[in-house]
């Protein structure tokens, strides 16, 4: 952990939010210690409004990480020979950039992503269609063997109705024999 040089009422400390780059974690002294810088550079930053440090209930400056970089940026900038102004404008023009760069390629994993699913979605497209198909075909031999059964039900309901009336004739020729022999010779004159 760093020490306190902010002065009293200074209680954020450089390691409490490592992953937040946004939060002023680092005083004045240390600022300038990181950047190679003397401390009133970064207050004529602060004066000229092209860095506004978070200021602490004892109102010492305090720096996130964000805001060292772009101090280290300007402070290259002026190493240059820029002038302050142009120096802000070539920061935000970079930051844009970087921005902008990061929409494009958001927009590009989108673009990909939403292509991933146009391609899932034609492919299951594809599937069902499949399947439908698949399922027309079973459809359609379903009812060809039902066709084919009816019609074999049909025949075979003919054949046992003919069956019928032959056996019909037969009992009918049977029990006249029979009611013949029974009668003697004399029924079976007439």
């Amino acid at each position: 952990m760093a020490d306190n040089p902010g002065g009293p009422g200074d209680s954020k400390l450089d390691d409490d939010r490592p992953d937040d780059v946004d939060h002023p974690s680092v005083s004045m002294g240390r600022a300038a210690e990181i950047l190679g810088v003397r401390p009133a550079f970064l207050r004529s930053l602060d004066n000229a409004g092209a860095l506004q440090p978070h200021r602490t209930d004892g109102g010492h400056r305090r720096y996130s990480r964000r805001q060292l970089t772009l101090a280290g940026r300007l402070r290259e900038l002026l190493d240059t020979g820029h002038t302050l102004a142009s120096a802000q404008t070539i920061a935000d023009l970079e930051d844009r950039l970087v921005v902008s760069d990061r929409a494009r390629e958001r927009a590009d994993d989108a673009r990909r992503e939403a292509d991933d699913a146009r391609r899932e979605a034609d492919d299951a497209r594809r599937r069902a269609e499949d399947a439908r198909r698949e399922a027309d075909d079973a459809r359609n031999q379903a009812t060809e063997a039902l066709d084919t059964a009816r019609s074999d039900l049909r025949h075979r309901a003919d054949e046992l109705a003919r069956a019928r009336e032959q056996l019909d004739d037969a009992r009918g020729e049977i029990e006249d024999l029979t009611h013949r022999l029974r009668a003697g010779p004399e029924g079976r004159r007439a």
